[in-house]
């Protein structure tokens, strides 16, 4: 892990001009506000300040300055930067006036819970996550257009994957800026990409999905594209997901491993598969929150619908992948990459914890094809469905205790009257398909 002293040393070496001060909305959009380099020791002391009025769900105007407070493990440099534009990144914790942390921060939320899952004893909650992404062409004008760069589709290879070139610039950058990449490859979709990167501690891989999505937009846009990290893009094919990889470590071993356990599993993983299968109602509404996300969470499109789990079965909402001992893992495979990272990890992590805490007991894993058995037979296996729509997604987060405790009440109502507006101006909203359907009656 990055220091100070390492970050002031780095900048010096590489002869940086720029930094970017990077912090998170309480929708998930990456925020910076960038100073000239001759300020670093200024930030790195916390002393730089923003107007928090002007931040989606931070503080209204009469309570406005906040400070930034960065984290150093978390620098990078912009491989796409050079000369006297050379720029790095820091992302940073949002702080009151007073010196306490903002209990709406993104980031800090997901710290807190970290911090109580420590206190019931384990060192650390590893996370891998698996963001999808479109790329689709400009026009003449650089404005994006609905085409997609290719017809491909999952595993396919060039010239039929016109988006290769573009997927190993990323990559390089990627690279670049310290990740170690895992795999990329085409997805299921047209113009559909997933780029795989190693696991690490939870905060630092929701900062890494953070820093995964700038640079995908922006190597996108050097190619003459444009990425997008909609859910659902374009109606009759896959949507993109985010697969969340979770596992607990205990005096540095994976706690959730057990040679003897059901399935290779430890009592800990069962019971931390119980609380996510429990809250996954309210947790949706984080991990899928937006209008169209709930166009991707159908049947059909391998998006998983139902509350269940299983081991090679990708239906259900857990999986539980291949690989014991260090590498167990569940696998959540409900979330989209429109999700806030820090706060869909936070929820997720809250959501085992509460079953780890209650001694939860997971039902039997469903092996079987869910969308193929009819109602009546996932009636007899107790398996429920997702949540439809954001708006019922939202309600169910509301009235779920333990998720408002663990996310802070003042960040859930804000979340939730955000939601609300979005869902009153989309109910309001005549769409193309409208015009198509009705505009002859």
């Amino acid at each position: 892990m990055l220091t100070a002293d390492d970050v002031k040393k780095i900048v010096k070496d590489e002869d940086v001009h720029y930094l970017r001060m990077s912090f998170t909305d309480a929708l998930g959009a990456l925020k910076n506000i960038e100073i000239p380099i001759s300020l670093l020791d200024d930030a790195l002391d916390n002393q730089i300040k923003i107007d928090g009025s002007s931040i989606a769900g931070f503080l209204p105007i009469e309570h406005a300055d906040m400070y930034l407070y960065p984290d150093p493990a978390s620098f990078v440099i912009y491989p796409w930067t050079s000369g006297r534009d050379k720029t790095a990144a820091l992302i940073c914790d949002v702080y009151n006036v007073d010196g306490t942390p903002f209990a709406g921060d993104p980031r800090g939320i997901l710290k807190k819970n970290l911090a109580a899952v420590n206190k019931m004893g384990f060192d650390a909650l590893n996370v891998g996550a698996e963001p999808e992404f479109f790329l689709f062409k400009r026009d003449e004008n650089g404005r994006p257009t609905m085409t997609v760069n290719d017809d491909a589709f999952y595993f396919d290879t060039e010239p039929k994957d016109e988006g290769e070139a573009c997927r190993r610039d990323i990559a390089n950058v990627l690279t670049d800026m310290g990740f170690k990449i895992e795999a990329a490859h085409h997805e299921a979709a047209a113009g559909q990409h997933e780029i795989d990167f190693r696991f690490d501690d939870a905060l630092h891989t929701a900062d890494k999905i953070q820093y995964f999505k700038l640079v995908v937009r922006e190597i996108a846009k050097q190619h003459g594209l444009a990425a997008t990290f909609m859910p659902k893009p374009i109606t009759g094919i896959n949507g993109s997901g985010m697969h969340m990889n979770q596992s607990l470590f205990k005096d540095g071993q994976n706690a959730f491993d057990d040679p003897n356990g059901f399935k290779g599993l430890s009592d800990t993983a069962r019971s931390y598969l119980a609380g996510l299968l429990k809250h996954a109602p309210a947790f949706t509404a984080v991990a899928n929150p937006t209008i169209n996300s709930y166009k991707r969470l159908v049947p059909g499109y391998e998006a998983p619908t139902y509350i269940a789990w299983a081991t090679d079965n990708r239906t259900p909402l857990v999986r539980i992948p291949a690989g014991r001992g260090k590498v167990a893992r569940l696998e959540l495979r409900s979330g989209d990459p429109s999700a806030n990272p820090y706060i869909f990890i936070a929820a997720i992590l809250a959501a085992g914890a509460d079953g780890i805490k209650n001694e939860l007991t997971a039902p039997d894993p469903v092996e079987r094809n869910i969308y193929e058995m009819n109602a009546a037979e996932r009636d007899e296996a107790n398996i429920n469905e997702l949540p439809g729509s954001l708006e019922q997604a939202i309600a169910n987060l509301e009235a779920d205790k333990e998720l408002v405790s663990a996310l802070g009440d003042e960040y859930v109502k804000t979340f939730a009257r955000f939601k609300k507006d979005e869902i009153a101006e989309y109910k309001t909203n005549v769409t193309n398909w409208e015009h198509k359907e009705y505009f002859g009656a």
